[in-house]
């Protein structure tokens, strides 16, 4: 994997004396340090920190403008030959009129200088007093005793290629229309804000939110630095918050209030962004709002060698590690489920369900939905009709679990053992049923579906289908069989999150004895039991050791689908995320079926019934996914 897709950024608090230059700067090039050591090529300071942020009415003292000024250039040849954006916080005597900014500093020289858009004066805050507003300045240079003709206004983008810069300070994030909003829609993919948010109760949580939300509106990487303890506490207290958010997604944070100079890191996935940003046709549309032209400032990185690669990635992206968010995720998609179902039920005025009941982890939880459905619309479970369909390969296990649970959810039961028929239509049509092949199992999952079509024509009801949305991802399903019904709860469900829905039903709204019955299913190997068992009544057909972990697939799905990624670049994160589970050559080995299989049975999805999106990832062919059915997959093969 090209490491040009990922960049280090880091946020750092360094100890400050207020109006201490000499000391702040020393501070400040300990951090730069101690982040270039930690690979990083981009690193944002706090608001003001090479005088600190609380110097007060000091701000108008020339004597700490020109120090300030030395401070900047000290700065500047520490940078020499470093290799790393600096954005540093100091003010700028220019004419009669002060300003906040924050300098962008690489290899010696300044590239730019930002300033703050808004000036805060309420409250706790007197900025007018000394600053001035900056967000009309645009197309503008200034001189310094260092460096002439340096770039100067709310319009500057820092760029190198893939990566894209841009600045804006405190108050500017928390206005209507913050200007990093701007600088993102002219390109900048990555945005520094130099900060001095003091703490009150509560605030932090409300500045990580601001923060989250604009990177996820922005589609950007957003890396915020706060100023630290050591500002002045004469009315107020600053904790030094850092964070570093990606998308919507808090990469990192520190802990607050620490009384040593402090700097964290992250890994950007820029690729992501800028793939995400050409999906998104309402960020491209919002462009021509821009109020200015953007500035291209151009540099070039020597390398962007992030270190080793310490970025988190999700083994499971469809399910939340954190047990109470996992929890909430389930709720909140199992009541998306019934609604749906819901909708459709009270749209064809049909009072019956029906629904194939397998013993499965997908048709339990298809039931689950039907039942809560059905008391939700206040009809009498014995509406739903479920039908356990029993042949060669149904195991005693799957069956008594089917059994057991439609009696225990009072449900309009019914067995309907498919050998015979199954055996006359090879018959029909010459097939030996000594020959387990695809047409000994297709015929199977095709009489299952008959019947349950049949049964609902005569019961006036709906046929509820089962499948997942990982099963329609590998075409794992037989064509007009268990492929069809006449409403699908489940198709965007994915594998790894069907069981976590189930438990949470068997763990949050299931009685005693029907838990017991879920656990035990959620205990039972994944199959679609088309193969006869063998002589010990055991199941032989296990889905996973023919098509390959449904983890794996899950993580391929998401990242190809959602990310818009290539092969290459999922098995890097793949291999990132299962270093400890998988070797290399397997990740590879189900990585390269996943490809050919979901190229080739794009023609099953093209004709899904209809089914609730729950999730970011949906292969609805009226929705999400649109894909020609005779589509080559040898370009994306090639990669692997």
């Amino acid at each position: 994997m090209p490491s040009n897709h990922f960049i280090r950024v880091a946020a750092a608090c360094p100890v400050t004396h207020v109006g201490d230059i000499d000391f702040n700067v020393l501070h400040i090039k300990a951090c730069i340090d101690r982040a270039i050591r930690e690979k990083a090529k981009f690193i944002v300071f706090p608001e003001l920190c090479i005088t600190s942020y609380t110097c007060g009415d000091l701000f108008l003292q020339q004597l700490l403008l020109d120090q300030a000024e030395r401070g900047l250039q000290e700065i500047c040849t520490y940078s020499a030959d470093k290799d790393t954006l600096i954005a540093v916080g100091a003010p700028l005597n220019l004419h009669t009129a002060v300003y906040n900014c924050a300098y962008l500093v690489f290899n010696g020289r300044i590239l730019g200088i930002v300033p703050k858009s808004y000036i805060p004066n309420y409250e706790e805050y007197y900025e007018r007093r000394w600053f001035t507003p900056g967000r009309a300045i645009v197309d503008r240079t200034v001189d310094l005793s260092f460096q002439k003709a340096v770039p100067f206004g709310v319009d500057l983008l820092f760029g190198d290629g893939l990566f894209q810069f841009g600045l804006e300070i405190c108050e500017d994030l928390w206005s209507v229309v913050p200007p990093s909003s701007y600088l993102s829609l002219g390109g900048a993919n990555i945005i520094g804000n130099l900060s001095a948010s003091n703490e009150v109760v509560s605030k932090s949580d409300y500045r990580k939110q601001l923060v989250v939300s604009q990177s996820a509106k922005c589609m950007s990487s957003y890396i915020y630095a706060g100023a630290g303890i050591y500002e002045s506490s004469t009315d107020v207290v600053f904790g030094g918050e850092l964070l570093i958010s990606e998308n919507g997604n808090m990469l990192r944070t520190n802990a607050r209030f620490q009384r040593e100079d402090e700097v964290v890191t992250s890994i950007v996935d820029v690729d992501r962004l800028n793939l995400q940003r050409v999906k998104n046709i309402s960020f491209r549309e919002a462009a021509p709002l821009v109020p200015w032209t953007v500035r291209q400032i151009a540099f070039s990185f020597n390398d962007t060698d992030f270190g080793r690669f310490d970025r988190n990635v999700d083994k499971h992206p469809f399910v939340p590690a954190d047990e109470k968010q996992r929890q909430q995720r389930c709720r909140e998609i199992f009541a998306i489920q019934t609604a749906a179902l819901a909708k459709r039920v009270e749209h064809t005025g049909l009072k019956r369900v029906v629904v194939g009941i397998s013993g499965g982890l997908d048709s339990t939880l298809a039931l689950l939905v039907a039942v809560k459905t059905f008391d939700l619309l206040e009809l009498p479970r014995k509406n739903i009709v479920t039908v356990t369909l029993p042949g060669f390969g149904t195991t005693d296990r799957t069956y008594h679990n089917a059994v057991e649970l439609c009696h225990r959810l009072e449900t309009d039961f019914r067995e309907i053992n498919i050998v015979a028929a199954c055996l006359q239509h090879f018959k029909d049509i010459g097939h030996d049923p000594a020959v387990h092949d695809v047409t000994y199992e297709n015929v199977q999952a095709r009489e299952r579906t008959q019947i349950l079509m049949d049964i609902a024509n005569k019961e006036a009801g709906l046929v509820v289908g089962t499948g997942d949305l990982s099963e329609l991802a590998l075409g794992w399903s037989t064509y007009n069989g268990d492929h069809m019904s006449m409403y699908a709860v489940n198709c965007s469900v994915p594998k790894t999150l069907v069981r976590y829905l189930v438990d949470y039903v068997a763990h949050e709204q299931a009685t005693s004895e029907i838990a017991e019955i879920l656990i035990d299913i959620l205990d039972t190997p994944v199959t679609p039991e088309l193969l006869p068992k063998s002589s010990e009544g055991q199941i032989t057909q296990k889905t996973e050791e023919i098509v390959g972990p449904y983890e794996l697939h899950d993580f391929f799905l998401y990242y190809f689908v959602r990310s818009e990624f290539a092969p290459d670049r999922i098995l890097f994160l793949a291999k990132m995320a299962f270093a400890d589970s998988y070797k290399e050559e397997t990740i590879r080995k189900w990585l390269k079926i996943f490809v050919k299989r979901f190229f080739t049975q794009q023609f099953k999805r093209s004709a899904i019934p209809d089914g609730p999106k729950v999730g970011t990832v949906s292969l609805s062919p009226r929705g999400d996914w649109r894909m020609p059915s005779d589509a080559s997959y040898n370009l994306w093969l090639n990669q692997l």
